[in-house]
């Protein structure tokens, strides 16, 4: 986008999100209580909303403006390879699959501990079965993005703080400067299910300070809405 026209976007942005707030009568407090309500009501009622999300008929178990905002980045990008951990039914391997038909290029690696019966077919798409933190998992995904230009990740197996560290870890080196590393449902404790114990927010945290080739970007959150709060990490050296 014309860096004027960003900007002139921006402002806008601004002074409707003024207007909007002097009209509700809000200040930045109550708005982050309702942004904060809003995420237990979608969540909480999943069998109407993310539980029942589908891409091309197909299972897809995210929020429809975080998929937003990744045809967004992926369109930007136009990566090369898009890592996924977590394959679940395919439905977001598929979505992905579909954005990079769209931008003539790239494909998916999606991997899962399990091999689901009926996952979608798609040339752009490699199954790999078996942990994503396992060696010969980790070393067949190196060999299949060896020599890529622009790779991006997209974390959402195991929730648990300790394997997403370990796959943040592992698979950082993977991520291509200007790229994304996307940790998903960091909204696990904040506000969503806070009996669930260290997840993948606080994974993030000890991860960042651990290294300083990645920083948060808030930008991708401008929906309010998002299952990966503070999980946006964009790769700068």
């Amino acid at each position: 986008m014309d860096s004027a026209l960003t900007r002139w976007v921006s402002a806008k942005a601004r002074v409707i999100r003024g207007i909007t707030r002097r009209r509700l009568c809000i200040g930045p407090t109550t708005e982050l209580a309702i942004v904060r309500r809003f995420h237990q009501i979608y969540h909480d009622t999943g069998h109407r909303t993310w539980l029942n999300t589908y891409w091309l008929g197909v299972p897809t178990l995210k929020c429809p403006l975080d998929l937003w905002v990744y045809q967004e980045i992926i369109y930007g990008l136009r990566p090369d390879a898009i890592i996924e951990c977590g394959t679940a039914s395919g439905g977001s391997a598929l979505y992905l699959a579909s954005i990079l038909d769209i931008v003539g290029n790239g494909e998916v690696i999606t991997v899962d501990l399990l091999d689901a019966a009926g996952k979608p077919q798609h040339l752009r798409v490699k199954y790999l079965v078996g942990s994503s933190t396992s060696e010969d998992t980790v070393t067949s995904v190196a060999r299949l993005v060896d020599g890529k230009r622009t790779v991006m990740v997209i974390l959402d197996s195991d929730h648990h703080k300790d394997h997403v560290l370990n796959e943040l870890r592992i698979y950082s080196r993977f991520v291509t400067k200007g790229s994304y590393l996307i940790v998903e449902d960091t909204v696990i404790g904040h506000p969503v299910m806070q009996g669930f114990g260290e997840g993948p927010m606080e994974a993030v945290a000890q991860f960042l300070g651990e290294n300083g080739d990645f920083s948060v970007d808030r930008d991708r959150e401008k929906f309010y809405l998002t299952f990966n709060p503070r999980g946006y990490l964009v790769r700068k050296k």
